[in-house]
């Protein structure tokens, strides 16, 4: 291993030119940090981080949906990162302090399992990029107990590269695209960044000789101005993606415009569980309207590091007043969030 990254880096070396590569995906910005990835790259070759974090660009507004459906004495299950994502005034976790009834669950079916024994009504905040949307879409194709139903937070990733890259303030030159959204979705929904955009590609897998494969592969492609997309993640993404699996997120779910934590409404971004299964879907089944929400915590500068603009170290509450025990942004609480992991790697 050790001498296939150094005939890498070599190569990277030959090849490097000024450009700016963005991922989206918590789990790359873990791999390239824990392996301090960016250090080891010729100064040219800058990787910045994206909205990878699921956990992290879940909005105010949603918790707040969230908050309301507690007061209302319903049961809110979820995963544990998002219990401490802020709401306009407050968190999950802090309703449950004060005796609401949240509780951790690691998937739907847990949520399920909780509603099949008790009386009271109890809502899944089901959050998550493509990679998670076919469980929640198998689990309500499988007609769950009456006293269920669902928040959808589940969010697309190409929409909101598409909105990075026409806003024009991240400037990036090229992509290493998400190996687990590439698992259901393919490299199809990608191919247009490189042919109406001339932006190279390339998914990548999760460990640090695939970081590098991917920045050689895009360094290849603007060396011979071959903008396309490389899929160095082969050995589990196909073209196609899961065809099952994307039938059911199709077959339970439509595509809506919604804002993203540090976004405005990124059109064709979100999905919302489809009418024929409104009686599974908490804002209908609720009637849920929240309004004014407060979007950030003051000082905190979550919202252009989800967009590229920004690094953790840029904030002044970094480390201080922001850290994993007391975080005061969504991208201090999960371990996927870019300043979670900046917390955890980076010097100083």
């Amino acid at each position: 291993m050790k001498n296939m990254s150094k005939e890498l880096l070599d190569r990277i070396n030959d090849l490097a030119t000024p450009v700016k590569i963005m991922h989206v995906c918590g789990s790359h910005e873990h791999t390239i940090m824990e392996n301090g990835i960016r250090s080891l790259l010729p100064d040219e070759v800058e990787i910045v981080a994206g909205p990878g974090c699921p956990v992290c660009v879940v909005p105010s507004r949603e918790i707040d949906e969230c908050l309301e459906l507690v007061e209302k004495g319903v049961t809110i299950t979820t995963f544990g990162d998002m219990l401490r994502v802020p709401g306009s005034n407050g968190s999950l976790a802090d309703a449950k302090a004060e005796g609401g009834d949240v509780r951790i669950v690691y998937g739907i079916n847990k949520a399920i399992e909780i509603a099949e024994k008790e009386d009271n009504d109890v809502v899944f905040m089901a959050a998550g990029f493509e990679t998670t949307a076919p469980t929640t879409a198998a689990e309500l194709l499988s007609t769950p107990p009456e006293n269920f139903s669902v928040l959808s937070c589940h969010r697309l990733i190409p929409p909101a590269i598409d909105f990075l890259i026409n806003s024009g303030q991240t400037s990036l030159n090229a992509l290493i695209q998400p190996g687990h959204v590439c698992t259901i979705i393919g490299t199809r929904p990608f191919e247009y960044f490189s042919t109406d955009f001339g932006i190279p590609q390339a998914v990548a897998g999760f460990n640090p000789l695939d970081i590098l494969m991917s920045v050689y592969m895009i360094l290849r492609q603007i060396h011979n101005e071959t903008p396309k997309i490389d899929n160095e993640y082969a050995r589990a993404v196909k073209e196609e993606g899961n065809e099952i699996a994307t039938k059911m997120i199709d077959d339970v779910f439509d595509v809506a415009s919604r804002e993203w934590r540090g976004f405005p409404k990124i059109p064709n971004s979100v999905l919302e569980i489809k009418d024929e299964f409104a009686e599974f879907n908490a804002r209908e089944k609720y009637d849920i309207e929240v309004k004014d929400v407060k979007e950030a915590p003051k000082g905190c500068i979550c919202g252009p590091i989800l967009r590229g603009l920004k690094r953790p170290e840029d904030c002044k509450l970094f480390r201080n007043e922001c850290n994993p025990l007391h975080p005061i942004g969504a991208c201090m609480v999960s371990k996927e969030g870019t300043c979670n992991i900046a917390h955890r790697y980076s010097r100083g």
